[in-house]
Order: C-alpha cells, then sequence, then structure tokens
C-alpha cells in the first residue's frame, strides 16, 4: 500500500523544526481552553506537555464519515446526522440501575427525526433548542423511524458549517476522565497538532524508505484524524515500529558501549573440575544443557565480559549450567558467586552446589545479611583472600566491605527480582569485570526477552530431562476444598510429604501475610492433619528459624509445610509430591507456574491443587491456563496476553519506557525488523554523532532517560 505520495517523497521532506524533545518543553497551557481545571484533568491522564498531548493517542476510531441528510436515511443503514435540537424528552424507566435514555427531536433543514439516546442523560443540559448537533447512529423503525444514536455531541457554531475533527470522517476516541470530555480532548488534540508545526523525524530517510513507512509528522496526525482506513494502518505501523526502534536503538548502543569499553577474563579452564563434576551428575545431560554450557563457554573464553541471559523452565537443569561456569573460573584461577534474591534460596543454592562439589578441591562459602559477627567475618576474610572459590549469598555480596580477591564470573539467579544497579555493581568487586550469567525460571516470551533483555545474548534450555512426569493440576472450588486435602492426606499416608500455599494478601501488606499463614497452619494443624506433622515457614521468621524450618522439612520430620510465596523458587524437596495453593486466583499466572515447579523433583506423580474462587474472568483465565499447559514459555505468552505489556520495565532495564502503541505479541514482526535496523545502524554510528543521526541521538536520550547519557559520549 503506497502511501498518499511516494515514501521517497515523505521521507526527504524539507528540514523541519520542532521535534518531539522540543515539544516536551512547551506545556499545555499554551493551547487555547487549557485553565487550571482543564491542567489538572489533563495532569491526571498523564498529559502535561503538548508532547505528551500529540502522543496521546486514540484507543479506536468512530467511523463518522457517512453524513447523510435527515431526507436521505434508510432504515437498517448507519450514518452521522449534522442538525439542530428542536426539543427533548425523557425515555424508557430505570432498569436495574440502569439511567433511563431521552430523545431529542433533530431538524436539518430536510425533515424532521428523532434521535434516542441511552443512559446519558447528563448530556441533556447541553442540548438547549437550536443546539447544533451531530448524532451517529442506526436508522431503526420502531414507534415509527427514528435514529437510534451511538454517539451524541454538542459542537460549536461554524459560520462554514465545517463539523471539523468531530464528524464526516474517522473521528478519534480517546481514553478520558470526568475532568474532561471526549469532544474537549478532541479539540484540545487538534490544537496542539496545529501548534506543534512540523514534526522531524529523527528516524533516516533510508529506512522509511526501506519499509514503506510515512514520516512522523504525517502519521501522527493520520493516527489522530485518519483520512481512510488503509492510511491509517500504514500511519499505526509506522507509530508502532518508531517506538520499537528508539528502545532497541538505546539497547544497541549499551551493548556496543559496553563492549568497547569493559574489559573482561579470558576464562582458560582446562576441565580439571568441570570434567569431574559432569562425570559424577546421577543423571545425563540433556542435549539443551550441553549446547547451553558450551555458549557459555564460549563466551568465557572470550576477552569481552560475557553478558548473557539463561532461561529454562521449572526444573530444566539450568543450576547444572551455572556450576559449570563457577568451575571453569576456578580452573582459570579466578573466584564465582552467585546472588540470589532470598536468604532460603541463597542457602539452597549453598547446600546444592556444597554437597554437588563435595569430592572436587572447591571450598564453596554462604554469605548472607543475617550470620552472625563470627560467620560474617569468616566469610568475608575467606572472600578476600581468595580461599573461598564459589560464594553464594544474596544482595550482601554487593555491599560495602565484602572484597574479592578475583571475582570472574557472576551468576544473578531470578534477575527480576534484582535493579539493574545491584546487578552492576558486581564491576566493582573483580579485577576486570566479571563475566555475568542471568538466570531466571520465569520463561520470557521471545518478544519480551528482546525488548526487556535486548542487549544481552539469549540461551534458553528448552527440554526437561527425561522421566521428568508433568503435574497433575486440578481447580478445586472453596466447597469440595476437603476433598482436595483427602487427596493429599493419600500422599501422606504413602510416605510423601506436600507444601500448602497460604493466598496472598497484599503484597505490601506483609505482616497481613504472615497472619494468613499462621492462621492457616493452626487450621491444618488442630482441624485437617492433627495426627501429622505440620510446620510453617514464611518470610518474617528469623534466618535461624528459617533454616530449622527448611532443614527439618527435606529430613522428612515435617509432612507439610504451610508456607508463604517464600518458597517459590530454588526451594528443593524431592520427597514432596503435592501441592496445594490456597486462594490461588490472588497470584501471577508465572507465580503459580513456580509454586507448582515445587513438586516437580521427585520420582512420584506430582500433583497440584488450586483452591480459587475467582471473581474476575482474567482470574479464571490464568486458572485455567495453569491446567491445560505445562510448558512455562506458552504460559508466558498466555500471561502476556492476559495482562497486556502493563508496565513491563522498571527497575529490570533502567529508564526503560511502557509502550504506548506497540503490542508485543502482535508485533513481533515489527519488533524483529526495527531491531535489525537499530543493532545494524548503531554498529556504523555507534555514538550517533553523525550530523544526520543527531535527533534521533536526543530523541533516544529523551525516551530512555539521563542514565543513558554515557552511552553516547564521544
Amino acid at each position: 500500500m503506497a502511501w498518499p505520495t511516494s515514501s521517497a517523497e515523505r521521507a526527504y521532506l524539507p528540514p523541519e523544526r520542532t521535534t518531539l524533545a522540543d515539544l516536551r518543553s512547551r506545556p499545555v497551557t499554551e493551547l487555547p481552553g487549557v485553565g487550571p481545571r482543564i491542567e489538572a484533568a489533563l495532569g491526571d491522564l498523564g498529559v502535561a506537555s503538548l508532547a505528551e498531548m500529540v502522543s496521546y493517542y486514540p484507543s479506536r476510531h468512530e467511523d463518522l464519515s457517512n453524513v447523510k441528510k435527515i431526507s436521505e436515511l434508510r432504515v437498517g443503514e448507519k450514518a452521522t446526522v449534522v442538525a439542530r435540537a428542536v426539543s427533548t424528552r425523557p425515555v424508557g424507566r430505570p432498569v436495574r440501575g440502569r439511567s433511563p435514555g431521552f430523545s431529542v427531536q433533530l431538524y436539518d433543514g430536510t425533515g424532521y427525526l428523532p434521535a434516542t439516546v441511552w443512559g446519558r442523560n447528563w448530556l441533556l443540559k447541553g442540548l438547549l433548542p437550536d443546539t447544533r448537533v451531530v448524532v451517529s447512529g442506526e436508522v431503526q423503525r420502531r414507534y415509527g423511524i427514528q435514529l437510534v444514536a451511538k454517539s451524541i455531541e454538542v459542537i460549536e457554531e461554524d459560520l462554514d458549517g465545517d463539523t471539523g475533527p468531530h464528524a464526516g470522517r474517522f473521528v478519534p476516541v480517546y481514553p478520558v476522565n470526568k475532568g474532561i470530555q471526549a469532544r474537549r480532548m478532541r479539540t484540545l488534540i487538534h490544537r496542539a497538532l496545529d501548534a506543534a508545526g512540523r514534526i522531524l523525524d529523527p528516524l533516516p530517510a533510508e529506512v522509511l524508505v526501506r519499509h514503506n513507512l510515512p514520516n512522523l509528522h504525517d502519521a501522527i496526525h493520520e493516527v489522530h484524524f485518519p483520512t481512510d482506513r488503509a492510511w491509517l494502518a500504514s500511519a499505526m505501523r509506522r507509530l508502532i515500529f518508531h517506538e520499537l526502534f528508539l528502545i532497541q536503538t538505546g539497547l544497541a548502543a549499551r551493548k556496543v558501549r559496553l563492549e568497547a569499553t569493559q574489559v573482561g577474563a579470558v576464562h582458560t579452564g582446562d576441565g580439571s573440575l568441570l570434567n569431574p563434576f559432569v562425570k559424577e551428575l546421577p543423571f545425563g545431560l540433556t542435549a539443551a544443557q550441553e549446547r547451553v554450557i558450551g555458549e557459555v563457554l564460549t563466551d568465557m573464553r572470550s576477552e569481552k565480559p560475557m553478558r548473557r541471559l539463561l532461561q529454562g523452565d521449572v526444573g530444566s537443569g539450568k543450576t547444572v549450567v551455572a556450576v559449570a561456569a563457577l568451575l571453569t573460573a576456578v580452573e582459570s584461577g579466578g573466584q564465582g558467586a552467585i546472588m540470589a534474591p532470598t536468604e532460603v534460596l541463597a542457602e539452597q543454592h549453598y547446600l546444592s552446589v556444597s554437597n554437588a562439589l563435595a569430592h572436587l578441591p572447591v571450598n564453596v562459602t554462604l554469605l548472607t545479611g543475617s550470620q552472625s559477627t563470627p560467620e560474617r567475618r569468616a566469610a568475608l576474610g575467606a572472600i578476600e583472600s581468595g580461599e573461598a572459590h564459589i560464594v553464594v549469598g544474596t544482595h550482601a555480596l554487593i555491599q560495602k566491605g565484602v572484597e574479592f580477591d578475583d571475582l570472574s564470573v557472576v551468576v544473578v539467579d531470578e534477575q527480576h527480582r534484582f535493579g539493574v544497579g545491584q546487578r552492576t555493581l558486581f564491576k566493582e568487586k573483580g579485577r576486570t569485570h566479571p563475566d555475568t550469567l542471568i538466570m531466571t525460571a520465569t520463561p520470557i516470551p521471545r518478544t519480551l526477552s528482546l525488548t526487556l533483555y535486548g542487549d544481552l545474548e539469549v540461551s534458553i534450555i528448552d527440554e526437561l530431562p527425561p522421566g521428568r512426569k508433568p503435574v497433575e493440576t486440578r481447580l478445586v472450588s472453596l466447597a469440595e476444598r476437603h476433598d482436595a486435602y483427602d487427596e493429599v492426606r493419600r500422599e501422606l499416608d504413602a510416605g510423601r510429604q506436600a507444601y500448602v500455599i497460604c493466598p496472598l494478601v497484599e503484597e505490601s501488606e506483609a505482616l497481613e501475610d504472615v497472619r494468613a499463614a499462621e492462621e492457616l497452619h493452626e487450621e491444618l494443624e488442630a482441624e485437617i492433619f492433627p495426627d501429622r506433622r505440620v510446620g510453617l515457614l514464611h518470610g518474617r521468621m528469623k534466618a535461624t528459624e528459617k533454616r530449622a524450618v527448611m532443614a527439618a522439612f527435606r529430613a522428612g520430620e515435617i509432612e507439610v509445610l504451610v508456607a508463604t510465596v517464600v518458597v517459590e523458587v530454588g526451594v528443593d524437596v524431592p520427597n514432596a509430591s503435592a501441592i496445594v495453593i490456597e486462594g490461588s486466583e490472588r497470584f501471577g499466572l508465572s507465580q503459580l507456574h513456580q509454586l507448582r515447579g515445587r513438586v516437580l523433583r521427585g520420582h512420584h506423580p506430582p500433583k497440584c491443587f488450586l483452591l480459587a474462587d475467582p471473581k474476575t474472568e482474567d482470574a479464571e483465565q490464568r486458572l485455567e491456563a495453569l491446567t491445560k499447559y505445562q510448558d512455562g514459555f506458552k504460559l508466558s505468552e498466555v500471561d502476556l496476553a492476559i495482562r497486556g505489556e502493563g508496565t513491563l520495565f522498571g527497575s529490570r532495564q533502567s529508564g526503560m519506557p511502557d509502550l504506548k502503541v506497540a503490542k508485543l505479541l502482535r508485533d513481533m514482526d515489527v519488533l524483529v525488523e526495527a531491531r535489525r535496523e537499530a543493532f545494524a545502524l548503531v554498529a556504523d554510528d555507534p555514538t550517533l554523532k553523525r550530523p544526520d543521526h543527531r535527533p534521533l541521538r536526543r530523541e533516544v536520550k529523551d525516551l530512555l532517560g539521563a542514565d543513558v547519557d554515557w552511552l553516547f559520549r564521544e
């Protein structure tokens, strides 16, 4: 589909003077009609500048292009009428709380026609006799001919009869609040586009030509006030491409800059530790594990610091890959570290790594914030002297006072729980910049990984060890709750163990979560399993108490463990074959999948019971998806489709914006194109110093924030 003129002509427009960056410094109060009240209403919508105003895109468009005279209307057709209100009267009665409607008699010089409006009685005060209105709807024969209105708006008197942005075209519909009506928003955006002037396009003209995209100025205007459907579709594709291109340019610049300025350790391990470790494993490596270990070791042999994301579903064997990297560092004379988000997970890693390496001359040391002063002093001394070959800990690892002898590789587990600033602090701990392997058991759709972690190399373990049994997952209503616990009892009678996860109250209400866990523990201990040993684990317990509870559960001394989501990741008790998740509708889909993974480790058929009383369609979809799918990557796509992108970035990538127009699952093809173009451009001009790239550099810096200034220093 060609734009109104050729793409080449549109790409090579005369130089424009206004950029979106310029418009960010111009407040909306410049616009006529924006006083304190409207300014506050716009502020509630996140609109404070002209840039935000022209980038406040419609949620949909209504086709009001079929404007007809009343005398031309036919029953059954949808049309728009511009006429004058003659009179109004109420119609109908309130039904189930719904407001009654009203009828407005219309006259346009060719005839009279009543228009019925349902549920919007607040419009009546503006429909005075002789008021000019635009009404859109369907012509129906019901008690005579009438127009059943889908929309009705009062329009200002215009000497030339023009309806402006409000009718006779595809009319934009914007998300608004009670402080500003749709028509006012439409008028203000129309004025903002006029006030903005011609908007400079920061994307290179050759990119636009290659992808047959309109320039930014035309695309913005077309999306707000479309000429026709085809041009609207092309304009939307341009804005999606634009948004993704800017993000990918920032990621590409970050990747190139880090590779150019950071020097890493060249690991030359000889396999003297890695080979015996692999040989002693009680299982053979999967092909996926072998492939990923090869990718990691190739990175570690380079002088460029490794920056790799390792994805793998629950139980896929990521820890083996991590240990392979750590042992290679030790073989090469360096130290390795694993940073986990919780003490429970850190201690789990410490125990599993220590046990796996017990036959090797490797010293594994634990460092957490709750250690006693003598324990901490001993750990710090071993770390600084190099006696500690592998250090496992929480964020305590990056605190001041922790000095490594030669830290050369870092494994960050469950990266999404750390801010990017916390992870990068490891650069101060080694003689060179440490290699970094980021692990996550929360699968990320490819579209998200290219956006959230687009500056990292990605490895995926896409197969599970042989013999791994799927979890039988059942949705259980509250009325069937005791039936679920009867099944758990049968597992206990067979000598196995179970988890019971207490429901979330509110994430910020830690004390409420504790209270819920304690109450559930009391109920199970007194009423449901009075003859069984029931334990309790939650995040507010002292570290020594948590260690004691987990040790007792691993040893089989506790048969049923009541816990909060502190056991979401990392807790490994192979004898646990059943998990009950109370109030499961309150959990996110990825969190439910992680919790279910706690019973994947053993040799017995695992069972998961989702006790739920879902009140929303989203909650029902999440729970049904969990019963239907075992694959975490599939679930992550379902989750993204249910939730939408939302606030994707936050601290996962410093300064990353939310997406306004792009939808990652829908726009994968555009993302791939934008990424390819952005990385090629940055490879050719890493700091975007060329004169024709400077507008792009400014736009990327404005979009991603001051934190990216260092990327473009020449």
